[in-house]
């Protein structure tokens, strides 16, 4: 399997205090989907899913487990997060990333977020970050450092370009911070400007740790949109799995990408449940004359 593993240790301190104001995306403008003939269909099944490297709500730790619930997503191409590499003990010093796509057959970019010195008696790094899983080819992957607060984690924005069937898109994959809303603000205005600069049709998807009502929400929704009020049914509940309260993981895209249909899986392998949604690319002669 294909595998880039993008080291990001670099942290960036920003200090953010009010809600930021960001600029509207002028995405490609295609012509709807449902009037192409089947042939010229570009549909493809997202995910997104906080493994918790690895350990269930049950506090059993089990990537089998991970592999089996995503296997049955039927999904083509996921972001993951909280995924180890070599991390520690916790994990079983296991590269999860890399054995995820092995089970699965997947091609993989991993992005370290953290990025340490082995401890005594290993000989790999510690890293923990994010991983993106496909079943199409994986170009250009890249890892941008998000703006850091005190007392946080560093957090990234992981992307890859994707080609299905001659439409090539980007996705992208992100965990914002859970401790500090001017940091998700911050971190937010930077994944809206790479996004806008995006030239084609974007996915995003990503644990955001914000839920609808919140006030990050507007911000995360300004440039792409959220696939769940337009295609999901019910409230769409993500965390915690063993006793939902809340949704915090999200697939959003582009306008020029139409989503069909989306889902929560049940599951307890995370304290976290993945996200599935089936989303149409716009045909390539479309994205070609809109540019």
């Amino acid at each position: 399997m294909y595998r880039l593993n993008l080291r990001t240790s670099a942290s960036v301190t920003v200090a953010a205090t009010g809600v930021v104001a960001l600029a509207a995306v002028t995405p490609a403008v295609a012509a709807p989907s449902d009037t192409l003939p089947e042939a010229a269909q570009r549909t493809v099944s997202v995910a997104t899913y906080n493994i918790h490297h690895a350990a269930g709500a049950d506090g059993v730790l089990s990537l089998d487990r991970i592999a089996g619930v995503l296997r049955d997503s039927g999904a083509e191409i996921i972001g993951l997060q909280e995924v180890d590499n070599h991390w520690g003990s916790r994990s079983e010093f296991a590269d999860q990333a890399q054995e995820l796509a092995d089970q699965l057959s997947m091609n993989v970019c991993y992005s370290a977020n953290l990025d340490n010195a082995p401890v005594a008696g290993q000989t790999h790094r510690q890293q923990y970050g994010t991983a993106i899983l496909s079943s199409y080819k994986l170009r250009n992957c890249t890892n941008t450092p998000l703006p850091n607060h005190p007392r946080g984690e560093q957090r990234g924005l992981a992307q890859a370009d994707i080609n299905v069937r001659g439409t090539t898109f980007r996705f992208f994959n992100t965990h914002l911070t859970h401790n500090s809303t001017p940091g998700r603000l911050a971190q937010a205005k930077v994944v809206n400007d790479i996004v806008t600069a995006t030239t084609t049709p974007s996915v995003l998807v990503g644990d955001l740790n914000a839920r609808p009502d919140s006030a990050e929400y507007p911000v995360f929704t300004s440039v792409l949109s959220d696939v769940w009020p337009v295609v999901g049914e019910g409230l769409g509940y993500t965390f915690d799995s063993d006793d939902p309260k809340g949704r915090i993981d999200y697939i959003l895209t582009s306008s020029d990408v139409t989503p069909r249909s989306a889902e929560v899986i049940e599951t307890i392998a995370s304290d976290h449940m993945p996200v599935v949604a089936e989303v149409t690319l716009p045909h390539p002669g479309d994205v070609h004359a809109a540019r």
